[in-house]
């Protein structure tokens, strides 16, 4: 009994070997020359791959749809991510923020890993395949129908993990989606996630400037949407790095023009404690213009703009600022705010936001329930999560038990 997968990304090839092992006859279907094109550029080509966290953690970073992951995060954890990948030769470490890379640094090792597995398993893998439809045939099976090829590849079963729509020169490029919308089934609305924001403010003159240890919040009316500490960086066109990106995915609800972004450029101090850093530079560089007094305190580059923020002359004498005026430099220097006017393209992405809706896919088997003997897994669906390693854990874990539940109904007719 036969599987065919469409797409050898990291949900792809994790099913392909997940099938294979449980005795399936199986061949996936790959559109580029190798697998794994988008998973050998992760992580500026380190590949996060994933978090050494407990499943309950991993669904606890989810943005979108958590409660249809709890079967698959607690069936394949992050634990047994790293176990397979060290089962394969490839050493891992962690690193802050419990991110988990191969010792090598090289994405490449990760892939050739996959790509390892699959023919221990047994995987056959035809390249240069684009896919572009599946049909049911009269007798129950499935006819994969691909360009260039007039015979169609027949399947007992096929597992879609096309991906979503970012990085489209790595095969991305949401064939998956239109394939399945042709079939009726529900694909949410495709948004860019994990992704940089264009600020309404002109912050091209702060281009490069990175900033560790700061606090970054997301606000939606007096909502509180994100918030968490880390590092960002400014952009010719706004505002980018793991914070930004973060922020992103939970600002998906609304046009991203009405949420606004608070920074706080010095969050281990408590107010009090800024209240008294401030006094002491305050009486340190008493003669010089205020201007030039916040440079034990900011970086260069910043120093303008907070002090616009504050509405201080930045001629005025340092020791002449009054009480009310630090409490406006206090006020700039922890909500100092960024005006979202759009995310960057979702070619830019790390991830897709939306894809096939979650109700339409059995959490326990993958499985399309409208469409008995098809099945979606990996960034096909509709969930994402923050970056960390998150996306790929749940690329892995959808990817096996698609793998896994397609083996067991085939063997079973």
């Amino acid at each position: 009994m036969s599987i065919v997968i469409v797409g050898g990304g990291p949900a792809g090839m994790m099913a392909a070997i997940a099938a294979a092992s449980a005795g399936a006859d199986v061949m996936l279907l790959e559109k580029n020359p190798f697998c794994g094109k988008k998973l050998r550029i992760t992580g500026k080509g380190r590949c996060n791959v994933t978090n050494d966290c407990a499943p309950q953690e991993v669904l606890e970073a989810v943005s979108r749809n958590p409660k249809f992951l709890y079967g698959a995060v607690f069936r394949f954890a992050p634990k047994d991510t790293m176990a397979f990948f060290e089962s394969a030769g490839v050493p891992l470490k962690t690193e802050r923020g419990r991110r988990v890379f191969p010792v090598s640094d090289q994405a490449a090792d990760i892939q050739a890993a996959m790509v390892k597995k699959m023919k221990e398993a047994g995987v056959k893998v035809l390249y240069g395949m684009n896919v572009r439809a599946v049909s049911q045939t009269e007798d129950g099976k499935f006819a994969v129908h691909c360009q260039g090829r007039t015979d169609a590849l027949e399947a007992d079963a096929v597992i879609f993990a096309t991906g979503g729509v970012s990085y489209p020169g790595t095969g991305s490029t949401g064939d998956g989606h239109r394939m399945l919308a042709s079939l009726g089934v529900k694909i949410t609305e495709l948004k860019p996630s994990l992704v940089p924001v264009v600020t309404a403010e002109d912050f091209s003159h702060l281009a490069g400037l990175t900033l560790k240890n700061v606090r970054l919040t997301a606000v939606h009316g007096n909502e509180t949407v994100y918030t968490e500490m880390g590092e960002m960086l400014f952009t010719h066109f706004g505002v980018s790095g793991p914070l930004v990106l973060s922020a992103s995915a939970n600002m998906q609800k609304y046009p991203v023009d009405s949420y606004r972004l608070l920074l706080n450029l010095k969050p281990a101090l408590s107010e009090e404690e800024l209240d008294k850093r401030l006094l002491s530079d305050i009486g340190k560089y008493a003669a010089r213009d205020f201007v030039n007094s916040l440079g034990d305190l900011l970086p260069q580059k910043l120093i303008p703009e907070v002090i616009a923020q504050s509405g201080i002359d930045p001629r005025k004498k340092t020791g002449a600022i009054t009480k009310e005026e630090r409490a406006a430099l206090r006020e700039a220097l922890t909500r100092f705010p960024i005006t979202p006017a759009s995310f960057r393209p979702v070619n830019e992405a790390i991830v897709t936001s939306g894809g096939v809706d979650v109700r339409e896919v059995s959490p326990k088997t993958m499985e399309l329930k409208n469409h008995p003997g098809l099945y979606a897994c990996g960034e096909l669906l509709d969930v994402d999560a923050y970056t960390g390693g998150y996306n790929l854990q749940i690329a892995f874990a959808t990817g096996k038990i698609a793998g896994e539940s397609a083996a067991a109904a085939v063997s079973a007719e």
